[in-house]
C-alpha cells in the first residue's frame, strides 16, 4: 500500500448554509459512508470551485456502523465510533442539514423537507437504508425495554444493550435472527452470534462438545430467512461447518415476524405453518429498505432502490443521476468495503460525464465482510459479482481467506475503524488498493 499523502485541508466545523445559492454542479443526497466519500473524492479532483458541490443529510452524528458489532461483542464503546457530521464535511462543500422530500429527475431538482428546492447538473443519490422496526410486531417496544431480553446491533441506541444481555444470560435459549431480503452487512447477524457463543463458552456456560452438549446451560439457534448460512458458496460451506461443529441449531427459511413476551414467531415459505420459539435471549436484525422518496421520485426499480447500471453506477433512465452504497440497486452485499470500490468508479464516470465524455470506469461488484468467528479471529470474506471470491491476501501472499485468522481480527477491530475516520470519509482510502489521491 502507498503511504497516505498529508491532507492539508482543514476540516473545521461547518454550519448549515443559508438559502443563498441554490444551484450546484453536483448535489449529493446522503452524508453516510457513500455520500461523504464520493463528495470528498469529487472535491479532491480539483475540478470544482467552493460550493459547486452540495451535500444533503438531516443527521447530527456520523457513525461508523461496522463497529457496532464490536460494541455488541464488548470490544468497543459506541461513543468512540461516532463523530459530529458537520465536523467531517469540508468547508468547501455546501452542507444542507435537512432531509430530502422528493427528487424531480426530469427537472434536475431536489426538494428539501422545508420546501426549498436545489437545482443540479449531476445528482448522486446515496441516502443509505431505512430500518423498518414496525415490520416485526413487538420489536420496537422490546428493544427499548431495558428489562427485555431483546437487542440489536443495528441501532446506535441499542447496540450496547447486546453485550449487557450477553453478560446477563446464565442459562436458557439464545436465538439470533437474520431476515429474508436486503440488509446492511449480511455477515453481521453471525458476527454477533459467534462472539456471544465464544463469551459463553469461556464463561463455562456453553459447550459444543458432543459428550457435554446436552448439559450445556445455554443453547444457541441461528434463525435465518435465507436457505444457507451465506450467499457465497465458498464461505457458506465454511460457516455451515462451523455451525455444526459448534452445536448451533440452524433454522433456515425462518423469518421473524413477531415478538410477544419471550416468544418469537417465524414465518415459513410456501404456505407452511408459522413456527414459535421461546427464548431467554433474542438478537434481532430488523427488516430494511431504501427510503421511500427514491421510488416516489421515479428513480427506483421495482424494489425501491436507485436503478443504476451494475458497472457504471449511472442511472438507467436519467444519465445525470448516479448512485452508490446501500440505496443503490447494485447486486452486491451492502457494506462499507463495497463503497471503497464503488466511489472511485462513480467519481471518475461523473467527471467524464461533466466533460461530455463517455464514462469508462467499471465496478466489478467487489465487497467484503470481516466476519468475526470468535474473539481473536476473523474470516475475511471478499468477493465480487457472481459470488466469485476476490481475496486481497490470496493475491498478495497466497493465503486462503476461508480460514479464520488472528491477523484479520486486528484489521477488523483496530485498523478499519482508524482508517475510516482518518482517510475514508475524507476521500483518501481505496480499500484493497490502499490510499488514493
Amino acid at each position: 500500500m502507498r503511504r497516505p499523502q498529508r491532507n492539508r485541508r482543514c476540516f473545521a466545523s461547518v454550519s448549515p448554509v443559508t438559502p443563498s445559492s441554490r444551484s450546484h454542479k453536483v448535489v449529493v443526497v446522503g452524508a453516510g459512508t457513500a455520500g461523504i466519500a464520493v463528495s470528498h473524492q469529487l472535491l479532491r479532483s480539483g475540478k470544482f470551485s467552493p460550493r459547486d458541490i452540495a451535500i444533503i443529510d438531516p443527521a447530527v452524528w456520523h457513525d461508523y456502523q461496522p463497529g457496532w458489532t464490536l460494541v455488541g461483542g464488548g470490544l468497543k464503546d459506541k461513543q468512540e465510533l461516532r463523530r459530529k457530521l458537520e465536523d467531517l464535511i469540508d468547508p468547501q462543500l455546501k452542507f444542507y442539514n435537512s432531509r430530502v422530500a422528493s427528487i424531480a429527475p426530469a427537472g434536475n431538482s431536489v426538494t428539501l423537507g422545508n420546501g426549498d428546492k436545489l437545482s443540479y447538473e449531476q445528482l448522486v443519490v446515496a441516502p443509505g437504508l431505512s430500518i423498518n422496526y414496525g415490520n416485526i410486531e413487538g420489536l420496537r417496544d422490546a428493544l427499548h425495554d431495558p428489562e427485555s431480553h431483546v437487542s440489536t446491533v443495528y441501532n446506535y441506541d441499542t447496540c450496547d444493550k447486546v453485550f449487557r444481555s450477553v453478560e446477563r444470560l446464565a442459562k436458557g435459549n439464545a436465538i439470533f435472527t437474520q431476515p429474508a431480503g436486503v440488509i446492511k452487512c449480511a455477515g453481521a447477524p453471525q458476527k454477533v452470534m459467534w462472539l456471544a457463543l465464544d463469551y459463553w463458552k469461556r464463561a463455562g456456560l456453553y459447550s459444543y462438545l458432543q459428550s457435554t452438549r446436552s448439559s450445556s446451560p445455554i443453547s444457541i439457534t441461528f434463525a435465518t430467512g435465507l436457505p444457507t448460512m451465506f450467499a457465497v458458496p465458498k464461505y457458506a460451506a465454511k460457516l455451515e461447518e462451523l455451525r455444526k461443529e459448534r452445536g448451533v441449531e440452524g433454522l433456515f427459511q425462518h423469518d421473524l415476524v413477531a415478538i410477544k413476551g419471550n416468544v418469537a414467531t417465524f414465518a415459513r415459505p410456501n404456505g407452511q405453518a408459522a413456527v414459535t420459539r421461546e427464548f431467554d435471549f433474542l438478537h434481532v436484525v430488523p427488516k430494511m429498505a431504501a427510503p421511500a422518496f427514491i421510488k416516489d421520485s421515479g428513480i427506483g426499480n421495482d424494489a425501491g432502490y436507485v436503478d443504476v447500471d451494475d458497472y457504471s453506477l449511472r442511472h438507467k433512465k436519467y444519465p445525470n443521476v448516479w448512485s452508490a452504497g446501500d440505496a443503490s440497486s447494485l447486486p452486491t452485499s451492502k457494506t462499507a468495503a463495497a463503497i471503497t470500490s464503488e466511489a472511485p468508479v462513480l467519481v471518475r464516470n461523473l467527471l467524464q460525464a461533466l466533460q461530455g465524455q463517455e464514462p469508462d470506469a467499471a465496478y466489478d461488484g467487489y465487497t467484503s465482510c470481516p466476519l468475526l468467528t470468535e474473539y481473536g479471529k476473523v474470516l475475511l470474506v471478499e468477493f465480487k459479482y457472481g459470488g466469485e471470491p476476490k481475496e486481497t491476501f490470496d493475491n498478495w501472499l497466497g493465503i486462503d481467506q476461508v480460514e479464520p485468522r488472528r491477523i484479520f481480527y486486528y484489521l477488523k477491530k483496530d485498523f478499519f475503524p482508524w482508517v475510516y475516520y482518518t482517510s475514508m470519509v475524507r476521500g483518501t482510502w481505496g480499500g484493497p488498493r490502499g490510499w488514493i489521491n
